[in-house]
């Protein structure tokens, strides 16, 4: 528990705090479940847990660092020449595992608020000769991106990490072309957390405190403009990773 968990957090603190966790992991490696909430699994381990094959994890083991909650990449329904954007992509892992599909006649743009992770990302692309992928140091809720440029988006266990998700939501509808589609995989909940655990800072950078009901991410969505349909659902999340509190991780695909 947080040794703040009784004070709420605001949106500056929030951010602050999810820098300076992912910042850690980038540096040292880990996963948002560090704080203990996910037990002793290893990155390979929640990876394969969360729909990633033994291909996906040997492709580019230094990107993975087992910060997702599903695989976007494995549904997005990604065509060679498209141009994708990913929302908090971390160390490039889902970057990396659609421009393979995208080819080099597509793009793959992440965009992700804590430095360290832009650098471990483009140290990666670098290392594993990917020339098809571009890194932005910005925030999803102001995103460094074209307007109507972008064939589809991804988005990994991310959003929920945003103060605003209105916000994003309407960037992410900006920067799509006509027609294009979003998919995500991120943590919802199905009933209000209390008081004491939405404020507490490792709940949050543990990928849960931040989430919304899942009424209201849908709400948001259809609100910022976007058709919604849902893919799948996995309660079972909160029972390997979160102590069988009200949540699950849902997949969806958002189309403009």
């Amino acid at each position: 528990m947080s040794k703040r968990e009784g004070k709420t957090v605001d949106a500056n603190e929030k951010k602050e705090a999810i820098k300076e966790t992912y910042g850690k992991i980038a540096i040292a490696g880990g996963s948002c479940c560090s704080s203990g909430c996910c037990g002793d699994s290893s990155a390979t381990d929640l990876s394969k847990s969360i729909g990633y094959s033994k291909n996906d994890i040997k492709a580019v083991p230094d990107a993975n660092l087992g910060l997702g909650c599903g695989n976007p990449t494995a549904f997005a329904e990604l065509k060679p020449s498209y141009n994708v954007l990913d929302l908090g992509s971390g160390a490039g892992f889902d970057c990396f595992l659609a421009a393979k599909q995208v080819g080099n006649s597509g793009k793959v743009i992440g965009v992700d608020m804590t430095q360290a992770m832009i650098e471990k990302a483009q140290a990666n692309a670098l290392k594993y000769g990917y020339s098809n992928v571009e890194f932005r140091l910005g925030d999803i809720e102001a995103l460094p991106v074209e307007s109507g440029s972008v064939d589809v988006i991804i988005s990994n266990c991310v959003i929920n990490l945003a103060p605003d998700k209105e916000k994003v939501f309407k960037e992410a509808f900006r920067v799509l072309k006509s027609g294009g589609a979003m998919y995500i995989s991120d943590m919802v909940l199905l009933a209000e957390l209390p008081g004491h655990l939405k404020n507490n800072k490792d709940l949050l950078t543990s990928c849960l405190a931040g989430a919304l009901l899942k009424e209201e991410y849908l709400r948001l969505l259809n609100e910022a403009g976007f058709s919604v349909e849902i893919l799948s659902e996995d309660l079972d999340i909160s029972k390997r990773h979160y102590s069988e509190l009200p949540a699950e991780s849902l997949k969806l695909k958002a189309w403009k």
